[in-house]
């Protein structure tokens, strides 16, 4: 798995990926989590051998907490 720090270019390399539960329709925003890994990798669903953002478990549940807390803006 080539890797650096903050992401995996094979992000096929990886197991446990799931579709968040947020995701689906066809507006082509989907993204994908993998458990079972130190950190939290995320991908997007329509590229399975792309690459993949790492994020530590502190800094996931950060950016999720600003997305449910309106924190974030599109």
């Amino acid at each position: 798995m080539a890797s650096s720090e903050r992401t995996v270019i094979d992000s096929s390399t990886l197991t446990g990926w799931y579709k968040s539960s947020y995701s689906g329709g066809g507006q082509g925003e989907c993204l994908e989590i993998a458990r079972g890994h130190a950190g939290v990798p995320v991908r997007d669903s329509k590229a399975a051998n792309g690459p993949a953002l790492l994020f530590s478990a502190e800094g996931w549940s950060s950016f999720v907490s600003a997305l449910n807390g309106g924190e974030l803006s599109g």
